[in-house]
C-alpha cells in the first residue's frame, strides 16, 4: 500500500487548522470508531465548518492514510527497543509490551481507523496486515530464541506470536477507547509484559 502524504501546508494558520481538525478527528475516533465518525463529527469538534475539513483532506480515508506515513515510522522505531542485545527475558518481555502498549497510546486513532477501515476496505486490509506484521515477525524472532535456550519447544513461533498480537492489540484498544477512563501506564505494561514472559519463557509440561 503506497501513501504519499502531501506537501507541507505554506501558512501558519494553515497549519494551525490542520493540527486542530487532527486533534480533533483524534479525539472523536478515539471516541466512537471511524466508520460512526462523520466529517461534520470532526468539523464540530474542531470549532471549523466542514469546508474547512475539505481544504485538507479529500476524506476521512485519504486523513488516515496521511496519518499512517507518521504511525508506520514510529511503530517500527519503537519496536527495536526489544531486539536490543544485552537484555534478559524479563527485560525483553517487558520492551516488547511497552512498545506495543506507547504506540497504542500515542496512535490510537490511527490503530482505531486502520483496523476498523480494514473491514471494509480492501487497501486498509492489507495496511493493517502490514502492521501486525512487524511485531509478529520481531515475536516469532524471540520465540525461536526462546526455544533454542529449550523454552516452549512445542510451541509454533509464527501461531504463538499471532495470538500474542491479537492479545496486545484487543487488550490495549480495550482499556484505551470508548469509557474516557485513563489507565495506569505502568500496570498495563507489566500486566502485558507478564503474560508475554510466561507464554514464550517457560519450560513446558514434560
Amino acid at each position: 500500500m503506497t501513501i504519499t502524504p502531501r506537501m507541507p501546508l505554506p501558512t501558519v494558520r494553515g497549519r494551525q487548522t490542520k493540527a486542530a481538525i487532527d486533534a480533533a478527528a483524534r479525539s472523536v475516533i478515539a471516541r466512537k470508531g471511524i466508520l460512526a465518525t462523520t466529517i461534520s463529527d470532526i468539523a464540530a469538534e474542531a470549532g471549523r465548518s466542514t469546508a474547512s475539513f475539505y481544504n485538507y483532506y479529500d476524506s476521512k480515508e485519504a486523513m488516515v492514510r496521511e496519518w499512517a506515513v507518521r504511525f508506520r515510522d514510529e511503530a517500527r522505531e519503537r519496536a527495536r527497543a526489544a531486539t536490543q542485545p544485552g537484555l534478559t527475558n524479563w527485560e525483553r518481555s517487558y520492551q516488547a509490551a511497552a512498545a506495543h502498549w506507547t504506540t497504542y497510546r500515542h496512535r490510537l486513532a490511527e490503530m482505531i481507523s486502520v483496523s476498523q477501515l480494514a473491514m471494509v476496505n480492501d487497501d486498509f486490509a492489507q495496511y493493517w496486515q502490514d502492521i501486525c506484521a512487524l511485531p509478529i515477525g520481531l515475536i516469532t524472532k524471540m520465540i525461536k530464541h526462546a526455544q533454542r535456550q529449550g523454552f516452549c519447544r512445542n510451541d509454533d513461533p509464527h501461531l504463538t506470536a499471532v495470538a500474542l498480537v491479537s492479545m496486545l492489540n484487543q487488550f490495549c484498544y480495550t482499556q484505551l477507547s470508548g469509557d474516557g477512563k485513563d489507565p495506569d501506564d505502568e500496570a498495563c505494561i507489566t500486566t502485558l509484559a507478564n503474560i508475554f514472559y510466561r507464554t514464550i519463557y517457560f519450560k513446558g509440561l514434560t
